[in-house]
């Protein structure tokens, strides 16, 4: 726990490391994290919004091909979606039922879908582990997949362009390189507000009734 924890907070170094140590093999790595993130329903806490911003950060201090970039994460982002469907379709109740989920963050991510319909399959992208839960919901209330898979796309392109362009335009300035770890967690606060706004809106009302 203490080397994940270590690697979220300081995903920039790593990330740098990989490219001086690995490099084209770096493209495999960003793949494989994206896809686990999104695509495996009990690991939510890995990085995703920090680390397309690393990876554009990367980008712009670095030899990185930038298509290969965006089209690499772009795709892992689709296939983990489309997997953590998969998973919440055929598997979903059985992981419910032996409590291996908690049951508050399918809640949460129910009420995405309340509020917003399909397109919770795009907002959610920008939302730290409702992202996660969303395709495995979806999967379980078996949403037409063509539809799922249209904004499953869609989702993945603004999710992937927004954060690793803005890694890249302003990546190259001292400030960003210097204070990355501030303005990581940052991002993670900011894109978790939603989430932390609803779990404290529940608890107040809870309180009252």
């Amino acid at each position: 726990m203490k080397t994940i924890l270590d690697f979220i907070l300081h995903i920039d170094k790593h990330i740098f490391e990989f490219v001086a140590q690995y490099g084209t093999f770096t493209y495999v790595i960003l793949f494989a994290i994206i896809f686990a993130e999104t695509g495996l329903v009990i690991v939510p806490f890995l990085p995703g919004d920090a680390l397309l911003l690393a990876a554009g950060i990367v980008w712009a201090n670095t030899g990185l091909n930038p298509v290969l970039l965006y089209a690499v994460l772009v795709v892992a982002a689709i296939l983990g979606n489309i997997l953590n469907y998969t998973i919440g379709r055929v598997f979903g109740e059985e992981i419910l039922r032996r409590g291996i989920i908690k049951q508050k963050y399918l809640d949460q991510t129910h009420e995405y879908f309340e509020k917003y319909g399909a397109f919770a399959i795009i907002f959610a992208r920008f939302a730290p582990f409702v992202r996660t839960f969303a395709p495995f919901v979806a999967g379980m209330s078996k949403m037409n997949y063509p539809k799922f898979l249209a904004y499953n796309a869609i989702g993945a392109v603004l999710w992937c362009a927004i954060f690793i362009f803005a890694g890249y335009i302003f990546g190259g300035t001292e400030f960003v390189k210097n204070n990355f770890g501030a303005i990581e967690i940052a991002v993670i606060l900011i894109t978790t507000l939603p989430v932390l706004f609803t779990l404290a809106r529940e608890f107040f009302f809870a309180k009252k009734e």
